[in-house]
């Protein structure tokens, strides 16, 4: 890695050969209605079709896949709020060691029995008053485990830079990069590999309204804490930036749009009426960005992660059954 940067282009291109025939390399949409709409050519690229639902597996298995034998045979432990769960979880299994998984108690029922499902053991907090952080590293190393982060760590922010170089493959050069922000990892390895193949991209990050601490932090021109969100985007309810992934976002995001509960369920609606794919709101929300109009002079030919698809048939239905 590099001693300037926690995460380079080369190490999101070393990522994408790390994880090669074990990842998808997920489609790239497109839809006539969406560009009329926004009035530009709009590409989605849909992590929803990703091994466990999400873009999540991308860092987990680069991250995991580089761990020695020694630390394979003890095992791995992980804490996450769903996705990053499963991808631990089946990157574990990919390659045959255990793992152990710190998940809130309010985590979707759907993604904790998927988490289980790929045969992790799941422990749970309360998100609104523990730690997650020092819950998931006391687990760790009570049991002998390596801990993988779901954001702050360079194979973790390389390994997700691997949709953005993927997208700009298939598309070649775009005038703006939207990605959702929760713990800022995405975001990272996404600018990473954008700026360093477009160098004038604009990068733009989009929030929940309830879950602004990557905005205000990038104001601030310092890492700003906020109260753990309370918002329907569960993947994107963090209360601070990392540190590592503040210091990559802080040089190469442009700008933080922010969008709202009602927006991202109509984004969600969007895309299962018009584009026929089911989105979990973390994965609407930069698609909601767009939609909402929350930006102003976009480029002619825009790329949009859609980072996302985990929601039960139940709760989809209470989010998008009406309105």
């Amino acid at each position: 890695m590099s001693t300037t940067s926690p995460v380079t282009l080369d190490d999101v291109r070393d990522a994408a050969a790390q994880i090669k025939g074990v990842a998808h390399r997920t489609p790239v949409l497109r839809s006539r209605t969406l560009d009329a709409l926004v009035g530009a050519e709009v590409f989605l690229k849909c992590e929803n079709f990703q091994r466990v639902g999400a873009f999540k597996f991308r860092g987990a298995y680069n991250a995991a896949s580089r761990l020695s034998a020694g630390q394979l045979e003890r095992g791995i432990a992980a804490y996450s709020s769903g996705n990053h769960a499963q991808a631990v979880a089946l990157a574990a299994r990919e390659l045959g060691t255990t793992a152990v998984i710190l998940m809130p108690e309010d985590t979707p029922r759907s993604k904790v029995e998927a988490t289980a499902g790929y045969g992790a053991e799941v422990v749970t907090y309360d998100r609104y008053t523990g730690d997650r952080v020092a819950l998931g590293e006391a687990l760790a190393e009570e049991r002998g485990l390596t801990l993988i982060p779901p954001y702050e760590h360079p194979h973790i922010m390389a390994g997700q830079g691997t949709a953005a170089l993927e997208l700009l493959e298939e598309t070649g050069d775009l005038g703006a990069l939207l990605a959702p922000v929760g713990g800022g990892g995405l975001i990272a390895g996404c600018a990473t590999a954008a700026k360093g193949l477009c160098p004038g991209i604009r990068v733009i990050g989009v929030e929940p309204e309830a879950g602004d601490d990557t905005k205000r932090s990038l104001e601030a021109g310092t890492r700003v804490s906020v109260p753990v969100p309370r918002t329907i985007a569960d993947g994107q309810a963090a209360d601070i930036p990392g540190e590592l992934t503040f210091s990559v976002n802080q040089r190469l995001v442009d700008e933080i749009a922010l969008v709202s509960d009602e927006q991202i369920r109509d984004a969600m609606r969007f895309a299962f009426e018009r584009l026929k794919i089911v989105l979990e709101p973390s994965g609407a929300s930069a698609l909601a960005a767009l939609l909402a109009g929350r930006l102003g002079g976009l480029p002619d030919r825009i790329g949009v992660i859609v980072s996302g698809g985990n929601v039960d048939a139940r709760r989809f239905a209470e989010l998008c059954g009406a309105g």
